[in-house]
């Protein structure tokens, strides 16, 4: 059976959410897919979880590293050993549904001009209709795509030609920084609409989520809270729905996301704090 889609999952140390998302992640894949995951670090018990889970058919490769490279050198690694026309990559915190990989793969066959396109992370509650359906198109084939100049990194799946054309991910580069250089380069990311949900089990709003304290979660922050300064579960479920409200009002257009025009948006973002004009999610209690 010819492989058409590979799919990274790296994991660290946290084996409730490890056992759960790469389990499913797992019974979602058909005999055309492959899952690989790469495991940074040397706790044990996230350890034996993957490789109890590595006699399944789905599972494809482990690699261990025991130092913490973080995400971009696992990632840069996988794209360049898989030699899948599609790759994906699914965080070990979250959680999709039957059917999402099949759904973005046939989605991508028939429009040749997408690039990364994704599941959707958020709630029905974070949609803003006002916003969101001035960046709905329709595609071949019936399907629709909320563009946008890139999408998560996790629940996603990307066209081997955008990496061959655009990659490696640079160093001090992040995979969003990578899809808006891949939109620039002409093709067009987005999240499929309507939204294949992808359960993010961090989010403090999920049946899932282990974090039930303040304390817990200082002890456990994502490290998008560290870089935000988040120390309240009640600043995270805030954020994360700005975050969705974000994404939403962002220009598809991807020339607003670099030169000068993404230079324009940080003094405006630096002046905002500057004056002590705060998200909202920051004053959440």
């Amino acid at each position: 059976m010819e492989i058409k889609l590979d799919i990274l999952m790296i994991t660290y140390n946290r084996p409730g959410y490890t056992k759960m998302a790469l389990s499913r992640l797992l019974d979602t894949c058909d005999e055309t897919m492959r899952v690989w995951v790469w495991h940074n670090g040397n706790h044990e018990e996230t350890l034996d979880i993957v490789r109890s889970l590595s006699t399944h058919p789905r599972f494809y490769r482990l690699e261990h590293s025991p130092e913490n490279k973080c995400l971009r050198e696992p990632t840069n690694w996988f794209w360049e050993n898989s030699d899948a026309p599609f790759v994906s990559k699914v965080d070990d915190d979250c959680s999709l549904p039957n059917g999402w990989a099949q759904t973005l793969l046939q989605c991508h066959k028939i429009n040749p001009i997408l690039g990364a396109i994704g599941c959707w992370r958020f709630y029905d509650e974070d949609f803003v209709p006002e916003l969101a359906n001035k960046k709905i198109c329709n595609l071949n084939g019936g399907h629709e795509l909320m563009k946008n100049s890139w999408v998560q990194g996790s629940g996603y799946v990307l066209r081997r030609e955008c990496i061959d054309n655009f990659g490696p991910i640079a160093e001090g580069e992040s995979y969003t920084s990578f899809c808006i250089r891949t939109a620039l380069g002409g093709w067009q990311n987005g999240w499929y609409f309507p939204f294949i949900h992808e359960e993010h089990m961090d989010d403090p709003r999920s049946q899932f989520c282990e974090i039930k304290t303040d304390e817990k979660f200082m002890e456990n922050r994502p490290l998008s809270a560290i870089n935000d300064n988040v120390t309240t579960l009640a600043q995270w479920a805030e954020r994360v729905k700005y975050m969705a409200f974000l994404v939403q009002e962002a220009n598809p257009d991807p020339r607003y996301h670099s030169g000068w025009r993404k230079k324009i948006k940080g003094v405006k973002s630096y002046a905002q704090r500057a004056l002590g004009i705060e998200s909202k999610w920051r004053s959440a209690k």
